[in-house]
């Protein structure tokens, strides 16, 4: 990590726990100003209290990411009071499921929440960074983004949509002098991974074993930030598909296949 981040603003949503949450400790640390939101009201009042000797370098609200006039009104909020010199769209949710369980409402709730939730916020922020002449946007997609995970179909259909969106705008806004960048995290010790089929955290469900955590993930966005790739892949699993993609897709089209076996195992399993 070579940038100064002392005295930036960053506007970082989902930042309650998780990602969200180890990256905007570890941008406090390093001296800059972190607006955090969620939509939990108890979480991101959590997040506050355990992050309040940072002072009035840390703000905390609560914003639903699916309600666009709501993200419009935050952003337009934060920019009459500072420069927003970065935003994370890093709001999300997850579902593993068989194809043949899924319903509408899933479909409407991953696709708002996640899509909806990079569209919205990057629609709000850009004609602040326009006006002020410059900024970055960093989407958090996943390795769903750039892998076929098998039991992860509605998931990957929202984080592809977020690689295609943020490499599309990489090009596109660059004349502008805004960056974008999109983060393809592999396992993270997060609540992602402890939400059932209705959404609900289960604090004994554990993350995989070869999951990293978030002060871990946030020190690797960082690094990748300073490279600018465009496409940012955290963790050792996610380098490696984001490589063979390029390189190997055969060794991708393998990996998947056994996922897959995986997971089908573990349904017969949990048929039982």
């Amino acid at each position: 990590m070579t940038t100064n981040y002392a005295g930036t603003t960053w506007v970082i949503t989902g930042a309650s726990t998780g990602i969200g949450f180890g990256l905007s400790k570890k941008l406090l640390e390093l001296g800059a100003t972190v607006w955090m939101s969620s939509l939990t009201p108890a979480n991101i009042a959590a997040a506050g209290e355990k992050l309040a000797a940072y002072g009035d370098r840390i703000h905390t609200e609560v914003l639903d990411v699916r309600d666009a006039a709501a993200v419009t009104a935050y952003i337009e909020r934060v920019a009459a009071q500072r420069r927003i010199d970065y935003l994370v769209n890093n709001a999300g949710v997850a579902l593993k499921e068989p194809f043949g369980t899924i319903t509408e409402a899933d479909w409407k709730y991953v696709m708002n929440t996640n899509l909806g939730g990079v569209i919205n916020g990057t629609t709000a922020v850009y004609p602040v960074m326009v006006q002020q002449g410059g900024g970055t946007i960093i989407n958090v997609g996943s390795v769903a983004g750039i892998a076929p995970l098998p039991y992860y179909q509605v998931y990957c259909a929202s984080k592809y949509a977020i690689v295609g969106f943020s490499e599309s705008l990489r090009y596109e806004l660059a004349a502008q002098n805004i960056r974008v960048a999109v983060v393809c995290p592999g396992a993270v010790d997060t609540q992602i991974f402890k939400r059932g089929p209705d959404y609900i955290v289960d604090e004994h469900m554990p993350a995989p074993p070869e999951a990293i955590s978030p002060e871990r993930a946030a020190e690797e966005i960082l690094d990748g930030l300073d490279k600018y790739p465009g496409i940012i892949p955290i963790t050792d699993f996610a380098r490696d598909i984001y490589q063979w993609n390029r390189s190997n897709p055969a060794k991708v089209d393998e990996m998947m296949r056994f996922m897959t076996l995986q997971a089908e195992r573990a349904e017969r399993d949990k048929a039982k």
